[in-house]
């Protein structure tokens, strides 16, 4: 059976990834004690983390060094990162991957293993939903309004519910499956 490929992102109530200049401090408010080990689970079940080249330089940066609970699972979970530019990553277990998007995650999908856990940017979320790429999404809608910024998604785009869990901070974890992907 295929892996599926999980789109984990957090957004704000009106739909934003992220403010117009990519800042995302916003979300760090809501993030309660419950919320961390909901994420750090969530991230401890990925057979790998999938991202483009800029999440990966930020996180990179970050996680080898951090001793902050998400740490673990980031750093001993495999990552491929997609990039045109990178050939090699500097974050011990990650593949630079330099093909065609489409190929090359239904290639993971195929692979034996656990799901692919897909970190945004809103611009490589984005390019994996506008390919039918998103098998799942887990969403943390946070209890903020931006008003304006980084749309997750720019075109209509039906989805079922799968399953909500409120935590005490006012985030709300969503997870939703594409409408077309459970018809039957």
């Amino acid at each position: 059976m295929p892996r599926k490929l999980v789109l984990k992102m957090s957004v704000s109530l009106d739909g934003f990834v992220g403010r117009n200049d990519g800042d995302v401090e916003w979300i760090f408010p809501s993030i309660d004690e419950e919320l961390q080990e909901w994420m750090v689970d969530m991230l401890g079940q990925a057979g790998a983390h999938v991202m483009g080249r800029v999440t990966y330089g930020d996180m990179a940066a970050h996680w080898p060094t951090s001793d902050e609970p998400y740490a673990a699972p980031m750093n001993d979970i495999p990552k491929v990162v997609f990039s045109r530019t990178m050939t090699e990553g500097s974050w011990p277990e990650t593949t630079v991957v330099r093909g065609d998007l489409v190929t090359e995650v239904n290639r993971l999908k195929e692979e034996d293993g656990d799901e692919l856990l897909a970190h945004g940017g809103a611009g490589f979320a984005r390019a994996l939903i506008q390919r039918g790429l998103v098998d799942e999404y887990r969403l943390v809608i946070h209890p903020v309004a931006l008003g304006s910024g980084l749309p997750l998604f720019t075109s209509p785009t039906d989805l079922t519910l799968v399953s909500s869990e409120p935590f005490p901070g006012g985030a709300m974890a969503v997870t939703y499956a594409p409408a077309e992907k459970t018809a039957g």
